[in-house]
């Protein structure tokens, strides 16, 4: 599956890892202790998230690309 969301990658000094936040899929997070991981452990959250939604009947959106942020 190709993975075209935006992806918010920022490191957590509380956590002690790579947090991945992917804002168009509400609630879509994951964690690594490197940022390769972290963007691996995404894809599979991406994945299992649309994976959900359809078994629920929800809408999935379409990835719109980068995101502007006011």
């Amino acid at each position: 599956m190709s993975i075209r969301y935006e992806l918010i990658i920022y490191w957590s000094e509380e956590d002690q890892a790579f947090l991945v936040e992917v804002p168009e899929l509400p609630g879509c997070m994951a964690d690594g202790e490197s940022y390769e991981e972290a963007v691996a452990n995404a894809r599979q959250v991406i994945e299992e998230w649309i994976e959900t939604a359809h078994e629920l009947g929800w809408p999935v959106p379409e990835p719109k690309g980068r995101l502007l942020y006011a």
